[in-house]
């Protein structure tokens, strides 16, 4: 019921007050696998994804979000689900395998999944370095990976503010990418290496930042 509601109550009400430009929304395949990489400007980002998609999106979230007591915890998982949200421990090796079959799942089942090569948002406003689970989930899934920039997000809640401010924001979607030639490979450090490198490159090309060959550093503790 609440994904029902983010999807066709919150989601056309949240367009039609901010009125995002939405181009190549027509790139997103409406059947099978898809595989959402995104570049990351703000915490924001995730909604902006959700409500400009076609298809339900689903995202990693910190399982802490969802383990709050009483009627408001129940009423946060409840609405993070409704978004999208699959949550999973964060913060060690172990942590990042769970991650990554918690995502292999949605795109076994058929269904999108977002993700932020990066790893972290952009405090620069600079594209960084893609870190190398894209790669792993599109040639273990098959999964198409469909680049999207996101622009002006940054912009919706400067300073820390509580209530996200009306600017100006766009979304963009690349043209699907295939990696089915490198079928039986995805263990392969060299392959994933590349197929990442073509995927950050893509999504270089319709964002038009400026490009960093670094990863860049997780923010500290408490910034989103």
């Amino acid at each position: 019921m609440i994904a029902l509601l983010v999807r066709f109550v919150l989601g056309p009400l949240a367009r039609a007050l901010y009125r995002p430009e939405v181009h190549g929304v027509e790139n997103v395949p409406l059947s099978g696998p898809v595989l959402l990489a995104a570049n990351h400007r703000a915490a924001l980002d995730t909604g902006v994804i959700t409500f400009a998609t076609p298809r339900q999106v689903k995202f990693l979230g910190k399982a802490e979000y969802f383990a709050g007591k009483g009627l408001k915890g129940r009423a946060l998982a409840g609405f993070l689900g409704g978004l999208g949200y699959v949550p999973v421990e964060r913060g060690n090796a172990q942590a990042g395998l769970a991650a990554l079959e918690a995502a292999r799942k949605v795109l076994d089942a058929g269904g999108v999944f977002a993700i932020y090569p990066e790893g972290t948002r952009s405090l620069d406003g600079r594209l960084h370095r893609g870190h190398t689970g894209v790669a792993a989930l599109a040639l273990a899934t098959g999964a198409k990976v469909v680049p999207v920039a996101l622009t002006g997000t940054e912009k919706l809640q400067p300073g820390g503010a509580k209530i996200p401010r009306l600017a100006k924001i766009g979304i963009t979607f690349g043209k699907p990418l295939d990696f089915s030639r490198y079928e039986g490979q995805d263990y392969a450090p060299a392959i994933r290496r590349s197929v990442t490198d073509e995927v950050m490159y893509a999504i270089l090309e319709i964002s038009g930042q400026e490009y960093v060959d670094t990863y860049h550093k997780r923010p500290s503790e408490g910034v989103a």
